[in-house]
């Protein structure tokens, strides 16, 4: 079975998820992409998944940058580069007999060239859904460890449950 690998269009997913659309228009960018990598961290840990998320730095000069944050890659491409041409790039070289990648993102153009290497698409808002229902399941999974040994306050301890069994079955 091949390895699956998600590479993320950043900025495309700000732009289309609703929560982070409202930080973007107010300004504020680098919250917007902390709540993204958080998201993504979260959702890629819970489905044992790579990813790889990629920023746009071609209007923002000298800030080239490739480090993994939350476990992880986040990628700034360089001042002269997309980010649809980066992940273009890499998506051709990295998806191989081993590696399915999948690439998350809303724009046509880039889908179309992803499809012609052999990678799959996912758009923004499909990515999204995935996510949130990624957090649903978390949430529930961390409910039911509460719960799992969770046990009713009761006066009687467990010897004298047992008793009590033993006299309903004697009296029924």
């Amino acid at each position: 079975m091949k390895k699956p690998l998600l590479i993320v269009d950043g900025y495309n997913m700000i732009g289309a998820w609703p929560e982070l659309v409202q930080l973007k228009n107010k300004d504020l960018m680098e919250d917007a992409r902390e709540q993204l990598l958080q998201s993504l961290s979260n959702y890629a840990k819970y489905e044992k998944l790579a990813v790889i998320v990629v920023f746009d730095a071609q209007f923002v000069p000298g800030i080239t940058k490739n480090y993994a944050r939350y476990q992880l890659e986040v990628v700034f491409t360089e001042e002269g580069e997309t980010a649809d041409s980066y992940i273009e790039r890499i998506a051709g070289k990295l998806n191989d007999i081993m590696t399915q990648v999948s690439v998350a993102t809303s724009d046509l153009a880039e889908q179309w060239v992803i499809f012609s290497q052999g990678a799959l698409r996912v758009s923004a808002r499909e990515l999204y859904k995935t996510v949130k229902k990624t957090e649903e399941a978390i949430k529930r999974h961390q409910e039911s460890i509460n719960y799992t040994d969770y046990r009713r306050n009761s006066p009687w301890d467990e010897e004298q449950l047992k008793k009590l069994e033993e006299k309903l079955r004697e009296l029924s």
